[in-house]
């Protein structure tokens, strides 16, 4: 916590203000052994999943009440362009499909038409793709996973964040390395426990 103090006057009186604010503690990944910055702090399990507004192929307007009832898994990465984040659709696209009562978002800033030709070219049917792509979107920020530095910054890190059927979050791993591949029987284990 940090204590501000101020003096103004009013009224020709002087006033002493104090107030307290709350430090934001920043979290950090790394991108090829380099430390990276992010825009707040990753969201922690027993909290509630902030609400997402994020852009589908059809350019309509995702949210987590379409998913209200279900287990939802946000695969959260930087550029589905790259190797080890198509990796990741790959392979959550192959646990969805075997997992009940079930929803993967894959999450990330490029747009909705990259996603849709990736997903199309690669036989991609059992996830959903979604972009954060408009300016407006606090999405990264309330997550915590917004790179505020480094190469890629202001491209979202590599993290999995599992939403419990009554919206609380039982899983969430901000990959230390945002050119490793994410821990996915961790997040699956979440949901069958």
């Amino acid at each position: 916590m940090k204590t501000i103090f101020a003096l103004s006057k009013k009224n020709n009186k002087q006033t002493k203000t104090f107030t307290q604010e709350k430090k934001n503690t920043m979290a950090t990944t790394k991108f090829k052994g380099n430390k990276v910055n992010l825009d707040g702090t990753f969201i922690t399990t027993g909290t509630i999943a902030p609400q997402i507004e994020l852009v589908k192929n059809d350019l309509s307007t995702c949210t987590l009440d379409e998913h209200k009832g279900r287990y939802v898994v946000l695969n959260i990465f930087p550029s589905i362009d790259t190797g080890v984040c198509a990796a990741s659709v790959r392979k959550f696209n192959k646990l969805a499909a075997s997992t009940p009562n079930t929803v993967v978002l894959c999450i990330s800033r490029d747009l909705p038409f990259a996603q849709s030709r990736f997903c199309g070219a690669e036989g991609i049917e059992n996830v959903v793709t979604l972009s954060d792509f408009r300016r407006e979107s606090t999405f990264g920020k309330d997550y915590g996973v917004q790179m505020a530095d480094g190469p890629l910054a202001g491209l979202l890190a590599r993290a999995v964040v599992v939403i419990a059927p009554d919206g609380k979050v039982c899983h969430a791993e901000l990959v230390p390395e945002i050119t490793t591949e994410p821990n996915y029987e961790a997040a699956i284990k979440a949901i069958k426990d």
